[in-house]
């Protein structure tokens, strides 16, 4: 990782990855095999493309995969509410799992405007 910033930010996007697994196989969940199969994949490529972009060499290449990351999280958002419209997890996980990805969008939101405003030589 590049710095401290980026680190920290992986570092939540990696620890959320973890929990959803976590939440994936228990409960109701664990027979949905699809959605499971979604949702991980969602989670996992938020830390993946953090840490795939940083390895880039270029500001311009981290950005891109910073939006990809950006844009896993919406997804794996979207399907913790229809996990929870369908009674695969309460509400108080959902809340929780909401506060956790809006922290790490904001986060990954201020390092891409740090690395867009940075050019490399």
């Amino acid at each position: 990782m590049a710095g401290f910033q980026e680190l920290k930010v992986w570092q939540l996007g990696k620890e959320l990855a973890v929990s959803i697994y976590k939440i994936t196989n228990a409960g109701k969940f664990k027979s949905d095999f699809g959605l499971i199969d979604q949702i991980r994949r969602a989670a996992v490529s938020i830390p993946s493309n953090i840490a795939e972009g940083d390895e880039r060499g270029s500001n311009k290449e981290a950005v891109r995969f910073l939006y990809i990351a950006k844009g896993s999280l919406a997804e794996l958002q979207t399907q913790l509410i229809v996990a929870h419209e369908i009674g695969y997890i309460d509400l108080e996980v959902l809340k929780e799992m909401d506060e956790r990805c809006q922290t790490l969008g904001k986060m990954l939101g201020s390092l891409i405007k740090a690395r867009a405003a940075t050019h490399n030589p």
